[in-house]
């Protein structure tokens, strides 16, 4: 974990990709109304991976997935 955090390239990498993350599950969490799994995100910090867990199985479908692929 200390070579992570002593390379610059890596933890700005790691950075921008959970705030991405993290950014697109706090907003379907809020646009569907679910303030359990937005306080989950808000508060735990999983690199990404709780996001993605909520945006895959739990946030309401509404074709997400097929808007954000035909960007």
């Amino acid at each position: 974990m200390e070579q992570i955090i002593s390379n610059p390239v890596v933890f700005t990498a790691l950075i921008i990709w959970s705030l991405a993350w993290k950014g697109l599950g706090l907003w379907r969490a809020a646009k569907n109304n679910q303030k359990y799994w937005f306080v989950a995100i808000m508060v735990i910090n999983a690199v990404g991976i709780l996001e993605i867990i909520y945006l895959g199985w739990f946030a309401k479908k509404d074709r997400f997935w097929e808007r954000l692929l035909r960007r």
